[in-house]
């Protein structure tokens, strides 16, 4: 799949509820597809993405004496008061930033863990490896890369498959050979974690998933949409074209089957926080949870984001207030697959471009960093523990890249999505063909789920 293609595609097809990213119809065997019989188990993972680049220095902070006044010393304006942290009960040396009660008590209560100092690697790298330039991803710090990094889980942004879709495509005709829909589904629109060599991805419009939007308004609408699918009849000869038709249709026969399968069921009992982006996200994604037996899937993956954690400046406000929204999104989300009884059933984690540097700039924010700290939710999730190693919050010392705090991954992004894909249904011999590079890293299992 070419990138002038999916961005010929994301153009030009219409704004559906249900839109699809590639050529060939989902659900057809492939190179990657196995041969053992279908499972009937059921199995989600939703991907939360922080847009901008989180800052785990203030999401995850020392709480005992010498590590709270060390950070505090380094942080200076950005260093959050000691008395504002929440001090986690399982981890009594570290704290959340005072925004996440709902993430501390998901930690303490078992249900959701921390994986420390994870961001993109090509292979495990010290200081004088960076020193070197040796063997380090491409353009570091860079928000464009980083981002398509983290979601192919590749050495380079150029790679036009995402680790998810990938997924899809070696476990789609095992798992899923009867869904519906396909098994991957976006809140976000087109994004390369969702998209696979031969599987193609839905994406979704949260709340509107069985319209279509017209900019004129609700009057002239149907009128737009009637005419638009007329034109889907016609035979263009342009191959590109037709396939973007084919995509397009496919758009409105999903929004048909999501529609109908939701107006099925009563509403969820679980109360989602309003006027909260990421929460309109993830109470979508549970509703579709709720009606999966009518799609025929035993696997999903759905991919959801928040935005603007670039915090060059303003940080403490800006970030406590995203954090906020996060916290309670993820909470209500959690409960959600309680009440549906999935809850151990269903891996909630985050991903971001990368975290900020720890010491701060002249604009009382951050400027970009590198490794970072994650969240991780379920019931399959051995909580209350923080995996990875904490970096040594050093200025210039042995994980800093530089000078300024940018830390050195001690886990590479590729081994945190391996972990989520072995749980998912990767096989240990499969996981190359997924993560081509994990054989450079020690372990390909973290532990945490």
């Amino acid at each position: 799949m070419s990138t002038n293609r999916r961005s010929f595609i994301r153009s030009t097809s219409l704004a559906a509820a249900g839109s699809l990213v590639g050529l060939r119809p989902f659900g057809a065997l492939n190179a990657f597809a196995q041969t053992e019989s279908p499972s009937t188990d059921y199995k989600a993972l939703v991907c939360i993405f922080l847009f901008g680049g989180n800052d785990g220095n203030n999401m995850l902070v020392p709480f005992d004496p010498n590590g709270y006044s060390n950070y505090a010393s380094l942080r200076g304006p950005l260093a959050l008061p000691q008395n504002q942290l929440l001090q986690l009960a399982s981890m009594p040396n570290f704290s959340l930033h005072g925004n996440l009660p709902e993430v501390r008590q998901l930690i303490d209560s078992g249900a959701a863990a921390l994986v420390a100092n994870v961001g993109t690697l090509i292979q495990p790298t010290t200081r004088d490896d960076v020193a070197a330039l040796r063997n380090l991803p491409s353009n570091l710090f860079s928000h464009t890369d980083q981002q398509l990094q983290w979601q192919n889980a590749s050495q380079s942004a150029s790679t036009p498959t995402g680790w998810a879709g990938r997924m899809s495509d070696l476990l789609g005709g095992t798992f899923n050979s009867s869904a519906s829909i396909p098994m991957i589904t976006s809140m976000a629109g087109d994004t390369l974690f969702c998209d696979g060599r031969s599987s193609t991805p839905l994406a979704v419009s949260p709340g509107n998933i069985g319209n279509v939007s017209c900019g004129e308004g609700p009057d002239e609408c149907p009128v737009r949409q009637a005419i638009a699918q007329s034109f889907l009849s016609f035979d263009s000869g342009i191959s590109l074209v037709q396939a973007d038709n084919t995509i397009t249709q496919n758009a409105y026969r999903y929004a048909s089957i999501l529609a109908q399968a939701v107006s099925s069921v009563s509403p969820l009992a679980t109360v989602f926080p309003a006027n909260n982006p990421l929460a309109t996200q993830l109470q979508q994604i549970a509703q579709l949870m709720q009606v999966r037996s009518s799609f025929g899937v035993n696997r999903q993956i759905f991919f959801a984001s928040i935005g603007n954690f670039d915090t060059h400046s303003d940080q403490i406000s800006q970030q406590g207030l995203l954090l906020g929204q996060l916290s309670t999104a993820m909470s209500a989300f959690y409960q959600a697959t309680q009440e549906l009884g999935i809850a151990k059933q269903v891996t909630t984690f985050t991903m971001s471009d990368f975290s900020r540097a720890l010491q701060p700039n002249s604009n009382t924010g951050s400027d970009h960093g590198w490794g970072s700290n994650h969240i991780v939710l379920g019931g399959a999730v051995r909580g209350a523990k923080l995996y990875g190693t904490y970096p040594t919050l050093a200025l210039g010392g042995t994980d800093d890249s530089g000078m300024n705090g940018r830390w050195i991954p001690s886990t590479g992004s590729v081994q945190y999505a391996a972990t989520l894909a072995s749980w998912f249904g990767v096989q240990a011999s499969q996981l190359s063909s997924i993560f081509p590079n994990i054989g450079a890293f020690p372990s390909a299992n973290l532990g945490f789920v």
